[in-house]
């Protein structure tokens, strides 16, 4: 009896521990944030990852010390100069990492934090809000239909537990365009008493996309500009900051490689998994397709995403038969997805299995891309998600193909000086230049 007596105080002393431990982190965590002078969070269910490195390097550009943070393909820290790196994790996830990189990277110094959203869960959302990230700002980017079976069958439910991270008395910015959603979105702000402000892409010109060095959407930079005006920073400022942010990993990048002879253009659309965004997307590629191309659609299914696949084989009859001349599967679903293309009135001659079914080696997916070719070029384009064994295999042929081009991986692009913000670029500029330096006793032009 005492031993258990025993025992039981001495897990009761655990659990006050604990609980001790962790309130002390908690209340140390929001002195840390409370001290900022910004603090955004980016959540919606597409380009939560560009958003928030967009919003960054515009705080950046109008001189804000600024720490980001994304979750998406690859999660990264930023930090004020724009110098990124990856977040290294020991198992799996938890939006307690967010608490982490708080403590780790946000000191006295900092002045604005941007982080994605990294809760998918309505109550996990909440609490990441409520009491992680505290934000005057939220973004919702988008609704979209993903994570339904979190976030709720329909779109209107999907907004409803987007809505959970809405900051109470403060501002929600979001680029959704659909009046409906946009309403639900309004009215959710307005029980929280929140701002509520739409960022229309139609307000963003031509001129202001073109310094971007991959594909990217108004919606997104629509955002950077509303929140440039609510933090009264210049709007060119704020273009010119977005214009330096580096993309994020799964970012569309259209490059040409040789297949057997072939001449391919390679899009990696892996990021893009909802019918909108693709469609939107196919839309706006469109235009840089060559009107000879053969365009090869990559259905790539993982094993743990059966909706996705499911989604694509009613999407590629239904949407996107207008864009693919031609459809290869990867990975798994190959016996579900096939019949279901064909029976929506894909043409089943226009389909190819180097899924799991085949398991097919590197040589033989591309003899079989270069022999969907007829004429001298084409556009090939992986849909869907990222891993299986077939698209790694693809896009470490890739990788090597690219090897030994001037192109930079993104971290290494992140410490470009040209990616600076203004401010540390004068900085750099003083350094070299001494002779104008005030102070260096040289004869500069203000001497």
């Amino acid at each position: 009896m005492t031993r258990d007596v025993v025992g039981l105080a001495f897990l009761l002393l655990v659990t006050v521990a604990i609980f001790a431990y962790w309130r002390h982190t908690l209340r140390a965590h929001e002195v840390r944030i409370d001290a900022l002078d910004v603090r955004i969070h980016v959540n919606g269910i597409r380009g939560k990852s560009t958003v928030t490195r967009l919003l960054a390097a515009v705080l950046r550009e109008a001189g804000y010390r600024t720490v980001a943070k994304t979750t998406g393909s690859a999660a990264r820290v930023i930090g004020p100069t724009g110098a990124e790196a990856p977040i290294p994790r020991r198992g799996a996830a938890t939006i307690n990492e967010q608490i982490d990189i708080v403590r780790e990277h946000v000191s006295g110094s900092v002045d604005a934090l941007v982080i994605e959203c990294m809760a998918i869960r309505p109550i996990y959302q909440q609490y990441s809000q409520d009491r992680i990230v505290r934000s005057d700002i939220t973004v919702i980017t988008n609704v979209r239909e993903d994570h339904q079976e979190e976030m709720g069958e329909t779109l209107e439910q999907i907004a409803d537990s987007l809505s959970e991270t809405i900051p109470r008395g403060g501002i929600l910015v979001t680029s959704e365009d659909r009046p409906r959603l946009q309403e639900r979105l309004r009215r959710n702000a307005a029980a929280r008493d929140c701002r509520f402000i739409v960022a229309d892409e139609a307000m963003v010109n031509d001129e202001e996309m073109s310094g971007f060095d991959h594909l990217q959407f108004k919606a997104n930079v629509a955002i950077g500009i509303e929140v440039a005006h609510l933090l009264g920073i210049a709007r060119h400022v704020a273009v010119e900051g977005m214009w330096k942010a580096v993309a994020d990993v799964g970012v569309v990048r259209l490059r040409w490689y040789d297949i057997r002879g072939r001449r391919v253009l390679w899009v990696p659309l892996f990021a893009a998994n909802d019918r909108e965004s693709v469609i939107l997307t196919f839309q706006t590629l469109q235009a840089q397709f060559p009107a000879d191309a053969t365009v090869i659609g990559i259905l790539n299914n993982r094993a743990d995403r059966g909706r996705r696949a499911e989604l694509f084989a009613a999407m590629v009859p239904s949407d996107l038969s207008g864009y693919l001349d031609q459809v290869i599967t990867f990975g798994a679903y190959e016996d579900a997805v096939v019949p279901a293309m064909i029976a929506h009135g894909y043409p089943a001659d226009r389909i190819h299995r180097l899924g799991d079914s085949v398991d097919p080696t590197l040589d033989q997916i591309l003899d079989a891309v270069a022999a969907m070719i007829p004429g001298p070029q084409g556009v090939l384009v992986g849909m869907v998600n990222i891993h299986t064994p077939q698209a790694e295999l693809l896009i470490d042929y890739f990788a090597q193909a690219q090897a030994g081009s001037p192109d930079e991986d993104e971290i290494t692009a992140s410490r470009s000086p040209t990616r600076a913000p203004r401010g540390l670029q004068r900085l750099h500029h003083a350094a070299a230049h001494p002779e104008f330096h005030p102070t260096s006793g040289g004869t500069g032009a203000d001497a």
